[in-house]
């Protein structure tokens, strides 16, 4: 059990930011859902052309795209006979966008020798 954050600090998270924060970054650490939720920021996209595109079969990209559902990241909405998904909402989008902004500068960073490395 965590400590409770020191009461009256307002630049602190409460214990409900930092958990829920903690939990879309847990699910974001697995690089097919970080791929599926980069696609959805794009636009709505059933199973079998995300499934393509990240390649894997259509089952196991369902059963992710249920996990980012159930953590707030991603919606489901029903087109005739097909299941569309899409990034929950902006601050979504922008999260992942930041992401992956972040790990393109510290992979240049790397691989410049020239540039000190990121710790």
């Amino acid at each position: 059990m965590r400590e409770p954050a020191p009461p009256g600090d307002p630049d602190l998270p409460t214990e409900a930011q930092v958990e829920g924060a903690v939990g879309s970054f847990a699910l974001l650490a697995d690089p097919t859902r970080l791929k599926l939720i980069w696609l959805l920021g794009s636009g709505d996209r059933d199973v079998n052309e995300l499934a393509r595109l990240v390649g894997a079969n259509p089952a196991a990209t369902s059963q992710q795209l249920a996990k980012l559902r159930l953590a707030g990241l991603a919606r489901m909405r029903r087109q005739g006979r097909h299941h569309l998904y899409s990034v929950q909402d902006a601050h979504v989008r922008h999260l992942i966008r930041e992401a992956l902004r972040h790990a393109d500068h510290t992979v240049a960073d790397q691989s410049d020798p020239t540039q000190p490395g990121v710790p």
